[in-house]
């Protein structure tokens, strides 16, 4: 193997994450998981399994809820990201305070990527009920809580919000 093939290709990417333009030069081979954490200091993006299984790395990508470990960094070049960092820039959003107060979280290893997958729900479905909740988060593995305290979370929050007016997820 030559030298100039013994060392990954690297490309310019360009990224919005949280609201803030970013752009740097990665290797092609780069988890998306891996540019939030290393290259941009978003370590609320945890990597679990890294076979898509766990969805410890749930973000945002367009607004869908995503995989960040399956996704190559370049792949998100020119997208909008969002990463739990970016659900609320002062203090915890509504679903945070929610999980909080409702104990929707243990070690908070999952609690990233239930968070997320939960305002892709609440975005989706201001109103959903406990089965729905259940089947949303159906990809997030949580080995502490048992979910019971998350799902409450979820009701919890998508009451509050129907409640004052709040949109079920930030954008």
């Amino acid at each position: 193997m030559s030298e100039s093939t013994a060392h990954a290709e690297s490309v310019r990417v360009r990224v919005r994450v949280n609201g803030e333009e970013h752009e740097r030069t990665v290797e092609v081979r780069k988890t998306l998981a891996d540019f939030l954490r290393g290259d941009l200091a978003l370590t609320g993006t945890h990597v679990g399994c890294e076979h898509g299984v766990c969805g410890a790395c749930t973000i945002h990508l367009d607004g869908e809820p995503v995989r960040s470990c399956l996704m190559l960094a370049v792949q998100a070049d020119g997208a909008e990201v969002t990463t739990v960092e970016g659900l609320s820039r002062n203090g915890l959003d509504f679903l945070q305070e929610a999980f909080w107060a409702h104990h929707g979280l243990q070690c908070g290893f999952c609690t990233p990527g239930m968070l997320m997958s939960a305002h892709a729900l609440l975005r989706e479905n201001p109103a959903p009920s406990e089965i729905e909740i259940r089947e949303a988060l159906a990809g997030n593995l949580c080995r502490c809580t048992g979910y019971q305290n998350i799902v409450e979370a979820i009701e919890n929050a998508a009451a509050a919000a129907a409640g004052s007016g709040v949109r079920g997820a930030a954008s």
